[in-house]
């Protein structure tokens, strides 16, 4: 991306007394992976297009501790989660935005017990709630008649029961939207919840990332479409290990709508 997008900070808006509609909670993975930067950028270009007052923590932002819950530290998780909520607290956050369902699962079920009560909404949530209040406009563009299989995060789908938002707009795109024959309640994990994104895998006979991609490309797709970071990276390297990368992407829901209308 070569224009210099603006993403303003809590502590900016402090400074003028002022009080953004929305925090965008940007995650370890959309701050750092260069592949989900992308999707970070795709996403404020959109709330920038849809004029949302929108900022960010910056530096202030820790890791939500998802990993190191998962993986078993708990202390860990509560000293990660505890430095966070007091930032947010003081900042006097009330809705928080993410594109990483682990961000959003962690922020939105287990902050609560620890002081962190905030609305929190998924990226996917967020863009249609924009689209029905006629904010955002979704389009075709070059992906119009496409065919596009959408892969349900476990912690935004099973976890959270959010299914119909990324497959809402994914149909404003104009395109042929195909089903896995696992989906939404019955959909198969891309392989790195758990914190297993850091870690290899344990022997076995195959990867669940493969498993998970083969289900993809059973259904013949154009581009496979992701909502979490985590699972672009798994799905990515199933694509790669079926030798298809040159004839099927791998792209966030907020990419393909940033793409679409070539933000």
């Amino acid at each position: 991306m070569s224009e210099a997008v603006k993403v303003p900070t809590m502590a900016e808006y402090m400074a003028e007394g002022k009080m953004p509609e929305v925090l965008f909670w940007v995650g370890c993975a959309g701050s750092f992976d260069d592949r989900a930067k992308k999707i970070t950028k795709a996403f404020v270009k959109l709330l920038h297009s849809s004029k949302v007052d929108f900022a960010v923590l910056g530096t202030e932002e820790s890791c939500t501790g998802d990993p190191a819950k998962r993986s078993g530290n708990e202390f860990l998780f509560q000293m990660q989660a505890v430095t966070n909520i007091e930032v947010m607290n003081a900042y006097e956050i009330k809705k928080v935005v993410t594109a990483c369902p682990h961000c959003f699962n962690t922020l939105k079920n287990e902050y609560p017990s620890l002081g962190g009560n905030y609305e929190v909404m998924h990226h996917t949530q967020f863009l249609k709630s924009l689209l029905d209040d006629g904010r955002l406009t979704v389009e075709g563009g070059k992906f119009k008649g496409k065919r596009i299989t959408f892969h349900d995060p476990c912690y935004l789908g099973r976890a959270n029961n959010v299914y119909e938002a990324p497959r809402e707009l994914l149909q404003k795109l104009e395109v042929e939207l195909t089903e896995m024959k696992r989906s939404r309640r019955n959909g198969l994990c891309c392989g790195a919840g758990g914190a297993q994104m850091f870690k290899e895998p344990e022997p076995g006979n195959k990867d669940v990332n493969i498993e998970r991609t083969e289900d993809a490309l059973e259904t013949k797709p154009d581009i496979i479409a992701a909502g979490c970071p985590f699972c672009n990276t798994m799905m990515t390297d199933g694509v790669k290990n079926k030798e298809k990368e040159d004839s099927i992407e791998v792209l966030d829901v907020a990419e393909l709508i940033a793409n679409a209308q070539d933000l």
